[in-house]
């Protein structure tokens, strides 16, 4: 006869039951949220990535800026109760709305600010923040130069890759599974925009993404993603560029004939039970 044991009991001998309970959950859509704690649940960890900045255009100068990465952030055991309520929010891609015109990217956060964090990138390219053990700010972009690289998302440990300033300068690889930094472009005056910067994955501490390259006079990729995030977007020669890799990766800039590049969204992970913890503990999908 099979006989079950509750978690929390103490037996005779003075040992305790533990929970096995095991779950997570993921927000990847930006937005306020409510999490309820679920039964036998004590401690759970969370990693939270910023949304990335929008990078700027500038129709007559040459001072427009690729938009800084998010940052990442994640802490472990933090004590929760069973059946109470728990905000996540999850930070908005800046978008561009204008030229010259930049926005930053939101935080994401779980619980409060002070608990866990992974801030914004700014549009005028200075990388997000974090609050938690461990992580990474985000990525610099270019400094305002032709065609600016967005900034990479903040690693698990260690900060996203810098974007270039333009003129075919060199971006910087993240490290601790940042996404990289994105090529800036710069071939004439104000004509060229710049590629985006990579994300960052939310599954845990992996590989960094690759830099972006050059493929030809007129085009170039994005920063690469990090620990299973995604692409940056590629900038052309008098193109849009494109968008920040999912999650948290920078916009770049946009030159004469486009608009700045939007960033990308930010995420929050949830995740609990025995022997899971960031950044690289028990954290893929269960």
């Amino acid at each position: 006869m099979a006989i079950t044991i509750q978690p929390g009991v103490t037996l005779g001998s003075g040992v305790t039951v533990q929970s096995f309970a095991q779950g997570q959950q993921a927000y990847t859509t930006a937005g306020t949220y409510s999490w309820t704690c679920p039964a036998l649940v004590t401690s759970v960890s969370v990693v939270c990535v910023g949304g990335g900045g929008s990078g700027s255009s500038a129709y007559a100068t040459n001072a427009y800026w690729g938009a800084g990465g998010g940052g990442l952030g994640y802490k472990n055991n933090i004590a929760v109760t069973p059946g109470q309520i728990y905000t996540v929010v999850v930070g908005a891609a800046g978008t561009e709305s204008g030229s010259g015109t930049t926005s930053n990217g939101g935080d994401s956060y779980f619980n409060t600010i002070a608990t866990v964090k992974g801030g914004g990138g700014t549009g005028l390219g200075v990388g997000g923040t974090y609050t938690g053990d461990g992580g990474g700010n985000g990525g610099a972009s270019g400094t305002p130069s032709n065609g600016g690289g967005g900034g990479g998302a903040g690693g698990y440990a260690g900060t996203g890759g810098n974007g270039s300033g333009g003129n075919f300068a060199s971006p910087t690889a993240g490290v601790g599974a940042g996404g990289s930094g994105a090529g800036g472009y710069g071939q004439s005056s104000v004509e060229a925009t710049g590629s985006a910067g990579g994300g960052v994955g939310i599954l845990g501490e992996g590989t960094s993404g690759a830099l972006g390259v050059i493929t030809d006079n007129y085009s170039f990729a994005g920063g690469g993603g990090g620990s299973g995030g995604a692409n940056g977007g590629a900038g052309v020669y008098r193109s849009v560029p494109g968008p920040g890799g999912n999650y948290g990766g920078g916009g770049g800039a946009g030159g004469a004939y486009s608009g700045g590049g939007t960033g990308s969204v930010g995420a929050v992970r949830i995740i609990w039970g025995p022997n899971r913890s960031f950044p690289s503990t028990g954290t893929g999908d269960l």
